[in-house]
C-alpha cells in the first residue's frame, strides 16, 4: 500500500508526549516516524545530510505495508532534546558517554532517557553521566531496519521493546504499544539485554565477514554449528556472571534467520558503510567478561579480532 507523501496522521486517543530521538539512525527513524504518525510531537537529532533531506521532504518510511513520507522535526544539534518528555537513546554504544554529555544540560525535569543500543550496560554508563535525577531505563530493541539513504528508513521485520521499570515507564509503553510499537515492562531487562547480546554475537560478526544477510549465511555448511559454538561461549558467561537469560534462547538464535533472512548485521552495514562498528560492545563485551570470570571465549574473540581487521581496512580506505 502506497500513501500519499507527507500524510498526516490520525490523532491518538491517549494525549501525545513529546519525543526525541538522539542519534537518528535506522532504528531511531524507524520508531520516531511510527510515533510521529501517531500524532506525538518527534524531533530527530542526526548528521548533516540526514536532517536536510527530512527538513526538505519528511522521513520516508518504507515498509512491507507502506511507503509514506512523515513529516517531523530534525536537527543537528543536541540541545534539540529541550522539552522532550521521553529521549530515545540510539547513538552507538561506544558513543554513549559523549552523548550522554552533550544532552545532559537540555534535558527537562523529569525526562525519561530509553536506551535503545546494543550492548547490555549502557543505561549504566548513561546514568552515570547525567544528573541523578533523570530517569534512565534500559530497552532491548527487536527490530531489523536499515538506512536506504539521507531521509529514508527502511523496515525489514519485527518492532517491539522490552523496557526496565521507572517512574514513568508503564505511561511511555502504553504510549508506544498505541503507536503500533509493542512494548512491555519487564523487570528482568538485564536477561533480556543478555538475551539480545547473545543472537547479536552468534550474528552480527558473520553477517559482517561474509557481507550476507541472515537467511543465505545460515545454508553455508557448517555456519549452524558455528553459531552453536558461539553461543555456548556466551551462555557459559552468562551463567559465571549469575544472569538468567529467560526464554528459549536456542530457538531464538535459530529463529532469527527465518524471521528476518534478508537483514544484514548492524556490524554488517557499519563495514559496508566503511564506519567503525560495536564489535567491542558485542562479541568484545563477551570476550571482556569472560576474561574477568575465568571463562574462555575463542570463538568470541576471534569474530572480534576479525572484525576490527575488517574495520580498520574499511575505515582506512
Amino acid at each position: 500500500m502506497t500513501e500519499s507523501p507527507l500524510l498526516a496522521s490520525a490523532p491518538s486517543a491517549i494525549p501525545p508526549l513529546r519525543f526525541a530521538v538522539m542519534g537518528a539512525g535506522a532504528v531511531g527513524c524507524y520508531f520516531g516516524a511510527l510515533l510521529a504518525r501517531a500524532g506525538h510531537a518527534v524531533t530527530l537529532i542526526g548528521r548533516p545530510a540526514h536532517v536536510l533531506a527530512i527538513r526538505d521532504n519528511g522521513l520516508r518510511l518504507q515498509t512491507a505495508e507502506m511507503d509514506v513520507q512523515v513529516p517531523l522535526a530534525a536537527s543537528t544539534e543536541a540541545s534539540a532534546v529541550h522539552g522532550a518528555d521521553v529521549v530515545l537513546f540510539c547513538v552507538k554504544s561506544s558513543d554513549s558517554e559523549d552523548a550522554a554529555q552533550q544532552i545532559r544540560p537540555h534535558l527537562a525535569s523529569g525526562a525519561l532517557v530509553l536506551t535503545l543500543q546494543n550492548g547490555v550496560d549502557n543505561d549504566e554508563r548513561v546514568r552515570a553521566v547525567l544528573h541523578a535525577s533523570t530517569p534512565v531505563a534500559a530497552a532491548v530493541v527487536y527490530v531489523a531496519t536499515a538506512m536506504g539513504g539521507p531521509g529514508h528508513v527502511v523496515h525489514h521485520g519485527r518492532g517491539e521493546l522490552v523496557i526496565a521499570p521507572s517512574p514513568r515507564s508503564d505511561e511511555v509503553a502504553r504510549q508506544l504499544t498505541a503507536a503500533g510499537i509493542p512494548t512491555q515492562v519487564s523487570d528482568d531487562v538485564r536477561g533480556a539485554l543478555w538475551a539480545k547480546l547473545v543472537l547479536n554475537s552468534a550474528y552480527n560478526a558473520l553477517s559482517a565477514l561474509s557481507q550476507q544477510p541472515y537467511g543465505p549465511l545460515v545454508q553455508v555448511p557448517g555456519v549452524t554449528q558455528v553459531i552453536a559454538d558461539i553461543v555456548a561461549e556466551c551462555l557459559a558467561v552468562a551463567a559465571a556472571d549469575g544472569v538468567t537469560i529467560p526464554g528459549d534462547v536456542q530457538a531464538a538464535v535459530r529463529g532469527i534467520a527465518s524471521t528476518m533472512p534478508g537483514q544484514y548485521s548492524s556490524t554488517a552495514q557499519d563495514l559496508a558503510r566503511g564506519k567503525p562498528t560495536e564489535i567491542d560492545h558485542l562479541n568484545g563485551y563477551v570476550v571482556k567478561r569472560g576474561a574477568a570470570l575465568g571463562v574462555p571465549t575463542p570463538l568470541n574473540h576471534a569474530l572480534q579480532v576479525l572484525v576490527k581487521l575488517a574495520e580498520m581496512k574499511r575505515t582506512a580506505g
